[in-house]
């Protein structure tokens, strides 16, 4: 798929865990980790702006397109 998240690693530099995360919006683990590996073949605004504000960053910082 061409688009990459970046969740791991956003994850790792705000010394988060999953779990943390996934409680802190709202979501279950087993959907976090499935757009963390990449699985995911969408994701709402509402989701992504939850991790964002939860993250401090950008949606830019969590995905990527790779040709």
């Amino acid at each position: 798929m061409p688009i990459e998240t970046r969740l791991d690693r956003m994850l790792v530099e705000r010394k988060m865990t999953l779990t943390e995360l996934a409680d802190r919006i709202g979501i279950t683990v087993a959907n976090l980790s499935i757009l963390k590996t990449g699985k995911a073949k969408a994701i709402r605004l509402a989701t992504l702006e939850a991790i964002c504000r939860e993250l401090d960053c950008q949606p830019g910082d969590l995905l990527t397109y790779v040709d």
